[in-house]
């Protein structure tokens, strides 16, 4: 009984360790195709980095679609109030210094130059540009998809929430502008001071002379 008990035994646990192992080779198959789509699109968008311009024109146009959409379907007005939420914290974060200076300030001392002699020091972001680019073209698509489902379209009266939106746009932009006043920081390329080697050339032979 014990040799017919084994014998019955042995293929269903062949059987089971086949079907394991099928079940590891297929995950393993998903893992790599999961992996190899990850590394195309990557990829793709690290070949986009350098096309700022076009970029941003394909973001305006992704943009003008879901207004276009929101506007002939006449709903999904909270998914815009949530959406008009993340863009503004993302603007915010573009617009501030990756350390806060007042945070250094206390600690270090100033380090950002107030005065013309002061030593030059990049804007270094918070949220650099490609991100920013980046996350506000997957919030806008994202919320495309969802205007698809009736389930977010929930009923609301509109201009309260563009109140709304509106009133904390403005206290945070007016506290973002009072932060770049207060510790003299321009959140864009023009209007820094730049060097080149033209002008260090004159200094030095000013210098000599």
């Amino acid at each position: 009984m014990d040799a017919t008990a084994y014998s019955t035994a042995t293929p269903a646990a062949a059987t089971q360790d086949a079907a394991t192992t099928d079940d590891q080779s297929q995950s393993a198959a998903i893992s790599r195709w999961k992996f190899e789509v990850s590394r195309q699109y990557q990829h793709l968008l690290d070949k986009t980095t350098p096309f700022v311009l076009y970029r941003w024109i394909g973001f305006f146009i992704i943009a003008l679609i879901y207004v276009v959409r929101v506007y002939f379907v006449e709903g999904f007005y909270v998914v815009s109030y949530g959406l008009g939420i993340y863009i503004l914290n993302l603007l915010i974060g573009f617009l501030s210094p990756q350390v806060d200076p007042e945070v250094l300030e206390l600690s270090e001392g100033p380090t950002l130059p107030t005065r013309g002699s002061d030593e030059f020091r990049p804007f270094v972001r918070r949220l650099p540009e490609f991100k920013f680019w980046y996350s506000i073209t997957k919030a806008f698509c994202i919320a495309f998809v969802m205007t698809f489902f009736t389930a977010f379209d929930v009923p609301v009266f509109w201009p309260i929430l563009l109140f709304y939106w509106v009133v904390l746009f403005t206290l945070t932009m007016r506290r973002q502008i009072s932060h770049m006043i207060k510790y003299k920081y321009v959140p864009f390329s023009f209007g820094k001071q730049r060097y080149n080697g033209k002008r260090a050339a004159e200094s030095t032979s000013l210098s000599e002379d």
